[in-house]
């Protein structure tokens, strides 16, 4: 698994809980160091052992620890990164939607060995739609709820979201879009700004 991934993982666990809880879950999965280096791969069965730990440290459901490091990866202000790359994606939550297909590719353009699962949306009406999301760690489709709920947050739009449960590999997210303009949209700027 791609060092980013799990240094995501990391740095929610520091930023939301503190160090403290993060030594307690490196330790917890046999770690034998307490930083994830960023650009380096590690063996596929680490993410979800440190995954565990942390879900043992915490005393939190793995599916909603997958929710709430979804939301961290595009809310929080230590990570502006991401979420620029999505905002990027469209001038609203409908085209931001239209454009999750596309974000495997996009991020491998970013950095080539970096494995996003595969995402297909399905628009069902105007205001309904399915994120089916099929990669190689459970519980993606938990985490994609909550990139999605941050991201309606960000573009100000009303949805309701719910995970619908796993078939053959494949998680699915219903999308339903109450109100596309519900709020005030964050902004977004192409430059980032100097100071």
């Amino acid at each position: 698994m791609h060092g980013l991934v799990n240094r995501a993982i990391q740095r929610f666990v520091v930023d939301t809980y503190g160090t403290a809880q993060w030594a307690a879950s490196a330790k917890r999965a046999n770690l034998d160091f307490t930083e994830f280096e960023a650009m380096w791969t590690y063996e596929d069965e680490l993410t979800p052992r440190v995954l565990a730990a942390v879900c043992d440290v915490l005393d939190r459901p793995y599916d909603e620890l997958m929710e709430d490091i979804g939301t961290y990866l595009v809310s929080h202000p230590n990570l502006a990164a991401p979420r620029r790359l999505l905002r990027f994606s469209g001038v609203n939550f409908v085209e931001f939607l239209h454009s999750l297909d596309d974000l495997h590719d996009r991020a491998r353009l970013a950095v080539s060995d970096l494995m996003l699962p595969h995402l297909e949306l399905r628009e069902h009406s105007a205001n309904s739609y399915s994120l089916n999301c099929q990669g190689d760690l459970p519980g993606y489709g938990h985490l994609f709820t909550g990139v999605l709920r941050a991201m309606a947050d960000d573009y100000g739009a009303l949805v309701f979201l719910e995970h619908k449960g796993s078939k053959d590999g494949v998680e699915t997210v219903a999308i339903s879009l109450l109100e596309a303009e519900f709020a005030e949209d964050k902004g977004f700027e192409l430059g980032v700004g100097v100071t």
